[in-house]
């Protein structure tokens, strides 16, 4: 059977109190979940690690497959230990990671990769922290993702650069670098209102990526006053055609496994609404999206978080919080951007800094990462144009993410355009170029 994708943990914030976890002897250890973690204090009855522990079954391992075991601890205590465990759930208990951690007292992010022997549907993963002493051990944000990137995710078969690779002149000297360098590389397929049947669309390519045993990745894009009359302008025709669309979506991606960006520009954009009614229009519709696929057992979903060069890292915040990044997983920033990846990444750590003193911790973040190959710079040191720069590069392919990213992610459509603009001129927003794509390919 093939690898699954996406987080296999559940409830690993433990917003859902302590649902989908079993504890050990509650002589040896008694846990609570008061809403920002799991509290989980051991007994000096709790002589063994493995006597005070905590746990969560049936998870899917395949052989070969590599994963990354991720999570947030701190101990009452400096120097507590604590051991991470993933392996079979019976007799033999064969580990497919066995990692024994020294706590402090403030919050440490580990991030434990491992490639698994075993073959199962029943593994376990379990923390063990007993050691004599009364010791309470804080757990949040634990995720469990398969990391084999080029298997993880879904590669769109009907990108706009595959359509035209099977359309293009065999003699055209383009077609096996953007056949190379695109069209086998995983990214977003986009949904907007182009498709005439979300629900139906959705489903069946969710569905294509769920026999396979990968993760598709989704952007919906389709708010109403898209782009607010610019180059990509459309998208409902009313706030309740949106929330309409938003639930056929749901209903599309149902119990599957998927990565959702929800609507690139559209909290960054606000300050560009004509209205304050507007402006609360869009983030109420946002919220909406963000409630509605957060109910969703196997998704994982961002909202836009803009990017470095735009929103002031507080102001974001705010934005995020408002529109319900609490429902889901986190935002993502440099859609259809350049900045480099650690540009980034420090701008949306500030982001999440921010969104903890605003009362949402706990929040990821993805990267855009498919034109910032040579970053948002040009030869003069100053920072392109948004709409089909020069000289811009393929950057890192769909991974799992570095500097605290939880993925680096083909957002953008590379090789589509921005709009009849820059080195695009006549070229409109969305339409594949063989041109654009070749000089993302050689950087130039």
């Amino acid at each position: 059977m093939p690898a699954l994708y996406g987080d296999l943990i559940t409830n690993g914030s433990f917003t859902a109190g302590t649902t989908g976890w079993w504890t050990g002897e509650p002589t040896y250890v008694t846990v609570s979940a008061p809403g920002t973690g799991l509290e989980a204090t051991a007994t000096t009855d709790a002589t063994n690690l493995w006597d005070a522990l905590l746990g969560q079954n049936n998870l899917i391992l395949r052989p070969g497959c590599r994963y990354t075991l991720s999570f947030t601890a701190r101990a009452s205590q400096p120097g507590t230990t604590l051991r991470a465990l993933v392996g079979l759930g019976a007799d033999p208990w064969t580990p497919a990671l066995d990692k024994t951690l020294t706590l402090g007292t403030a919050d440490t992010c580990f991030t434990l990769p491992f490639t698994s022997p075993l073959d199962t549907a029943t593994g376990q993963l379990t923390f063990q922290f007993g050691q004599s002493t009364a010791v309470t051990v804080h757990l949040t944000e634990i995720r469990l993702t398969c990391s084999t990137a080029d298997e993880g995710f879904y590669v769109d078969p009907d990108s706009n650069a595959a359509k035209w690779l099977t359309t293009a002149n065999r003699d055209d000297p383009r077609t096996k670098k953007i056949d190379r360098s695109m069209v086998r590389r995983p990214g977003a397929r986009w949904f907007g209102d182009w498709n005439r049947d979300i629900k139906t669309d959705l489903d069946a390519y969710v569905g294509a990526a769920a026999a396979k045993g990968q993760l598709p990745i989704i952007t919906l894009y389709n708010v109403h006053n898209r782009d607010n009359g610019g180059e990509s302008s459309g998208g409902a025709p009313s706030p309740e055609a949106y929330r309409a669309w938003i639930d056929a979506a749901v209903a599309g991606i149902a119990d599957r496994p998927a990565l959702v960006i929800v609507e690139p520009d559209s909290l960054a954009q606000l300050d560009n609404l004509p209205t304050a009614a507007a402006r609360t229009d869009r983030t109420a519709l946002i919220a909406y999206a963000a409630q509605a696929l957060g109910t969703l057992p196997a998704t994982t979903a961002y909202l836009d978080g803009g990017n470095a060069t735009w929103i002031r890292p507080a102001e974001m915040a705010t934005l995020l919080r408002d529109a319900g990044v609490a429902h889901v997983r986190g935002f993502a920033v440099n859609v259809a951007n350049f900045d480099a990846v650690d540009v980034c990444c420090t701008y949306a750590t500030q982001i999440t800094t921010e969104l903890a003193r605003l009362g949402v911790p706990g929040r990821g973040f993805v990267v855009d990462t498919s034109r910032n190959g040579n970053g948002a710079m040009n030869a003069e040191g100053q920072h392109v144009d948004w709409c089909n720069p020069a000289g811009r590069r393929l950057g890192v392919p769909s991974s799992i993410g570095v500097g605290g990213a939880d993925y680096l992610l083909w957002i953008k459509v590379p090789g589509d355009s921005d709009g009849s603009c820059g080195i695009g001129e006549g070229i409109r927003a969305g339409t594949f170029s063989p041109y654009l794509a070749e000089r993302l390919i050689d950087g130039r």
